[in-house]
């Protein structure tokens, strides 16, 4: 009961993380600092450059700021197109795999039985690893190209840095692939049991064969003082042995010589 009481409390902590690491990396989405560089030497004359996967923005000094969306969607590099399906990827994943553990959890009783639970929160977990993955993969690829385009020294065009967006995301994505694997853990460690027993087949119980009739019979309990004997089909056989029997019993008198 104490640990069912331990399982319970930490797939409600795993729950909980994912769910802030879902949170976390929505978030991202539309936030556009997913890279920044900032122009100029002086106060007064200083512009921010910033952008994400939609659009490219602008600030000043003044705190006026313009964004403009990416005018062609065909245009666009295959490089961009590919983090953009990885996010919202993420995004819809990680809906569904706290839809999943929701239900399979073994606090809320939704699911069922336990093994049902049980392969309810397994597929959760496994819905979390992917949310995380597409997430882990997106940011990291996306920091990757912003860092070699800055260390790059035959790059002429303007150099971004990595911006906050970035760092949330991968802060999101581990909590998706930390608490997932916990929950995958813990839930495949019940269906691991349960599989194995219904593979196996049921014993049966121990039997003999008789000479004669060829049929099988079972072998009665170890406490039984019943002896078995095999059935006889030939009914010459079973005349000849009551015409015996009755003879034998038959008790004879003074007459019967006569």
């Amino acid at each position: 009961m104490k640990y069912r009481t331990v399982v319970m409390y930490v797939e409600i902590g795993c729950f909980v993380s994912c769910l802030c690491g879902w949170i976390l990396v929505s978030s991202t989405l539309p936030t556009e600092y997913w890279t920044f560089s900032e122009v100029g030497t002086l106060v007064l004359t200083t512009s921010n450059y910033y952008s994400n996967l939609w659009m490219d923005c602008i600030s000043d000094t003044t705190g006026v700021s313009d964004c403009k969306y990416y005018p062609s969607m065909l245009a666009l590099p295959a490089f961009l197109h590919a983090c953009r399906a990885l996010a919202v990827c993420a995004v819809i994943t990680g809906f569904f795999g706290g839809v999943l553990t929701l239900i399979g959890m073994k606090c809320t009783k939704i699911g069922g039985t336990e093994i049902v639970n049980s392969r309810v929160t397994f597929s959760g977990a496994i819905t979390y690893l992917a949310s995380g993955g597409c997430g882990m993969i997106t940011y990291s690829w996306w920091a990757n190209r912003v860092i070699t385009e800055f260390k790059d020294p035959n790059f002429r065009a303007q150099k971004f840095e990595l911006g906050a967006a970035i760092f949330v995301g991968w802060g999101g994505s581990l909590l998706l692939i930390c608490a997932g694997a916990v929950l995958a853990y813990l839930s495949g460690k019940e269906l691991v049991p349960s599989c194995i027993s219904s593979n196996q087949r049921p014993e049966r119980p121990v039997s003999y064969a008789t000479a004669r009739t060829m049929r099988t019979y079972m072998m009665p309990p170890p406490s039984s003082r019943v002896t078995l004997v095999p059935p006889l089909y030939n009914k010459g056989m079973n005349g000849r042995t009551t015409r015996a029997t009755n003879k034998t019993d038959q008790t004879l008198g003074r007459d019967s010589f006569v």
